[in-house]
């Protein structure tokens, strides 16, 4: 006899997962979770052993999906600086409230303790950075910017990137997008060449 299909895909819970740590922060219960799913904390329990291995599979999916952010961003714009723009506001896209991203970065400082949240953290700011820096480095081949070490600038846009996470949900000023694209390309305008600059 096969066993009855599940009507909540995996996917689908941690899509719920997701939005309960943007709805509670590091308060997160099972229940809350389940409330999201429309699962029972039992069967959450069931499916993936518990709630700490259930937000491990949060943390691995959201550090493998940075390479197809940028990889849409890529497909989306030829423009390297384009494309950059767009991969880095794509959490832009999944939180907008303050409260909501107050919450999200709660939630992480309260697990960088654990070595195993610690290396997703660590692996997805790795991918990030190596995606940053290549395309830096087509933007100068494209003329996009002036010559320049991608390497050191690209370690000051990421730094500009999670920053700007934090203070805009301090100042609260405009759409999280806007604040985002506003700040990196604050770091990128001195690296234009004297043609692009508005």
């Amino acid at each position: 006899m096969s066993p009855r299909p599940r009507s909540t895909s995996d996917e689908e819970i941690l899509a719920a997962a997701a939005r309960a740590v943007r709805s509670t922060g590091p308060e997160l219960t099972l229940a809350n979770v389940g409330n999201e799913a429309g699962v029972s904390p039992a069967g959450l329990v069931q499916r993936f052993g518990s709630k700490r291995e259930l937000l491990l599979a949060l943390a691995e999916q959201a550090a493998s999906a940075t390479p197809g952010h940028f990889a849409a961003a890529r497909e989306l714009h030829a423009s390297a600086l384009d494309a950059l723009l767009h991969a880095l506001s794509a959490v832009a896209r999944e939180i907008d409230t303050p409260v909501a991203m107050a919450n999200h970065l709660a939630f992480l400082h309260a697990n960088l303790h654990d070595a195993e949240f610690h290396a997703f953290a660590l692996n997805d700011a790795r991918t990030t950075l190596g995606e940053i820096q290549a395309l830096l480095r087509e933007a100068v081949q494209a003329g996009e910017l002036r010559e320049c070490d991608a390497g050191d600038l690209s370690r000051t846009v990421q730094t500009a990137y999670r920053g700007a996470l934090s203070t805009w949900a301090i100042y609260r000023s405009g759409t999280l997008e806007d604040w985002l694209r506003g700040e990196v390309e604050a770091v990128l305008e001195p690296y234009r060449p004297p043609s692009q600059l508005v």
